[in-house]
């Protein structure tokens, strides 16, 4: 499978007449979208707000971040079973707006939503402070159901993403990059001195408004499969998560998932990379163990010597986190987890809810509990309150001065578990 990815660089936003792209520049009739996500009945209002990097901007509750894209040449459409049909993607040509973002803002479940600032110390921790964002303040109908929310916000931020990226595709093409690895046949007998390697992606799906989307599918009811990774970044994946805002896989963070992105990078130098394996995370105890099972007898089957493990969330799903580990292991299969930490403010905590001596390979996105002070800033796009609520923050996070005080865990992509985030290490 091969997918050729168009990279149209935005540098700067700009509001007219016309959505369109220049130079640059993209424009955005922001009443136009508006009244696009108006004839959705779920929403009582919609506003659309710029926000660029280095404005004295916040944005809060985030809930979703989309990167526009759509499809130039080939089978279906981005987003399939929300925007284009259900036939496979991943193929083809995509044109992708590189540098700009749809945000969806919208207070659906109070405490799981986060924060964005584009500018002072908390842009150092979020990759979004430093994209040209469009952003939507979608309210909802009245007495609107929670879920029925979610799913209108989430359909708004696609449709939206998607919309931009149409609208200039005839007069904008970018670089282009291709994507591809061979079919299993081949990819078996492929590069014979270097390790087969494989990618196990586990997807939140605990439910109550934790989920994941995979061709339009909650992935709490799949068992694991293989996907293609570029399947991923046409959206096969999308997020329904209403979680901490720190270690939240926004569809963005899927679309540009940088761990796809680097093992597409050492494809053929360091190691044979076959594929992708997505699993969920449930929250009984037969539900964990099956798909673990399942998606290490997978591996198995593909005859890897290694498996990266990422993880999305934490406490509960720390726990098929550490099966996937400690059963890859077991049949044979190295391992390397990619996780992110909450060990309290002091940082003495235990890190993860569960653990195995098996699990002696760790990527850590960092200390969601480590504690931030973010200046007022001159404008905010959504409802400031809402700092009192959010995973991290408490009642007083929000100053009279308009500062704010919080945890890292409410700033989005903080401490991403796929690591597109912006905490890094290095050894001295």
């Amino acid at each position: 499978m091969e997918l050729k990815i168009h990279r149209v660089v935005v540098k700067a936003l700009s509001e007219g007449d016309k959505t369109s792209f220049h130079a640059g520049t993209l424009t955005v009739n922001r009443q136009e979208i508006a009244d696009m996500l108006m004839k959705d009945p779920r929403f009582s209002s919609v506003k659309v707000e710029l926000a660029q990097p280095g404005d004295s901007t916040r944005i809060i509750p985030v809930k979703d971040v989309v990167e526009p894209r759509c499809k130039l040449e080939g089978s279906g459409e981005v987003f399939p079973g929300f925007i284009g049909d259900v036939e496979t993607v991943g193929q083809g040509a995509t044109l992708v707006l590189s540098g700009a973002a749809v945000v969806t803002c919208g207070k659906i479940v109070g405490f799981q939503e986060g924060i964005i600032d584009m500018s002072g110390p908390g842009a150092e921790y979020t990759p979004f402070s430093r994209t040209f964002n469009i952003v939507l303040v979608v309210e909802p109908a009245d007495d609107l159901e929670k879920h029925n929310y979610e799913s209108a916000c989430r359909l708004a931020g696609l449709k939206v993403a998607h919309f931009l990226a149409s609208a200039v595709k005839d007069s904008a093409r970018g670089e282009v990059e291709t994507y591809a690895l061979p079919d299993l046949a081949k990819a078996m007998t492929s590069f014979p001195e270097l390790p087969k390697v494989a990618y196990l992606y586990m997807l939140q799906s605990q439910g109550l408004l934790h989920d994941t989307y995979v061709y339009g599918v909650d992935a709490k009811k799949i068992i694991p499969t293989l996907i293609h990774p570029n399947e991923v970044m046409d959206g096969a994946i999308v997020s329904g998560n209403c979680v901490s805002a720190c270690d939240k896989n926004s569809t963005y963070s899927h679309q540009n998932n940088p761990i796809i992105e680097n093992m597409y990078k050492g494809h053929g130098k360091d190691f044979n990379f076959v594929g992708c394996i997505i699993t969920n995370e449930n929250t009984t105890l037969a539900d964990k163990k099956r798909s673990s099972s399942y998606a290490v007898k997978l591996a198995s089957m593909l005859g890897v010597e290694g498996v990266i493990i990422s993880e999305e969330g934490f406490g509960n799903p720390d726990t098929d986190l550490i099966m996937n580990c400690r059963k890859a292991e077991q049949a044979g299969i190295k391992t390397v987890l990619v996780t992110d930490e909450y060990a309290g403010r002091d940082g003495a905590s235990q890190s993860l809810a569960d653990a195995c001596p098996e699990a002696d390979a760790v990527v850590t996105g960092a200390n969601a509990n480590e504690t931030i002070v973010l200046p007022k800033m001159d404008k905010v796009i959504g409802v400031a309150d809402s700092a009192n609520i959010i995973a991290g923050g408490f009642d007083g996070s929000l100053r009279s001065d308009g500062s704010i005080e919080v945890e890292i865990q409410a700033i989005t992509g903080a401490t991403s578990e796929l690591g597109f985030s912006r905490i890094g290490a290095y050894t001295i």
